[in-house]
């Protein structure tokens, strides 16, 4: 047998179990970039998908964007504990259900969050073993106010807001696993993806690992 085709049974063996990455910032400070670039750079990443009780709108799919579902199925999938986080936004709900994350898990693969300090500490209360989380910091409070304001997407106003609730976002920062400042996205990026390397290398990660020593050891 060839050198690499046994290289390749041992990781067979070995396996993984995925992990949930979770990035969080005030807004503003680039996550929603580094999320979109993360996803289509890392194969084994997928973004969760939420459920929710605001109406479908036009281009959205089933599955894909959303879970759609009444608010009378909402609050009874959230009395059965079957959400990760929940939340009320703009009078809507969202929420993260749980099971096919787990099986994605379980099939080692990555699911990659958006969410706020508030939706992380619900899924570590949930899943901690399973959870990777980031918290993304802006050079400056400056930058972050330029970067609002750049985007042209709200008001004066709005903007004077989201930098008042970025004060109590940012005082949330330890409860997080990794920080990082975004200075340049592309070092964001590339620091993430160290992170992820280290994360699906943990020895509890590696389900197959018991095995797959004993199985090298018998061979000595």
């Amino acid at each position: 047998m060839a050198k690499h085709e046994k290289s390749d049974i041992h990781k067979n063996i070995i396996g993984r179990r995925g992990f949930m990455l979770v990035l969080s910032s005030p807004s503003g400070a680039g996550k929603t970039t580094i999320a979109r670039r993360l996803i289509e750079e890392e194969n084994s990443l997928e973004m969760s998908v939420s459920a929710t009780t605001r109406p479908r709108r036009p281009g959205e799919v089933e599955g894909k964007d959303y879970y759609f579902v009444e608010d009378e199925a909402f609050h009874l999938m959230a009395n059965r504990g079957e959400f990760l986080e929940h939340a009320n936004v703009f009078d809507h709900y969202y929420a993260t259900p749980a099971a096919p994350v787990m099986k994605a898990l379980g099939e080692g693969r990555d699911i990659l969050f958006d969410i706020d300090w508030q939706g992380t500490q619900q899924i570590a209360d949930k899943s901690r073993d399973d959870l990777v989380s980031v918290f993304i910091l802006p050079p400056s409070t400056k930058d972050l106010e330029k970067r609002l304001l750049n985007r042209a997407q709200d008001s004066a106003d709005v903007v004077a807001k989201r930098m008042a609730k970025a004060a109590d976002e940012i005082s949330h920062y330890r409860e997080y696993d990794y920080i990082l400042v975004n200075e340049d996205v592309d070092q964001a990026i590339s620091e993430i993806k160290a992170i992820m390397i280290a994360e699906r290398l943990k020895r509890d990660r590696q389900i197959g690992l018991t095995d797959f020593v004993k199985e090298l050891r018998s061979e000595v």
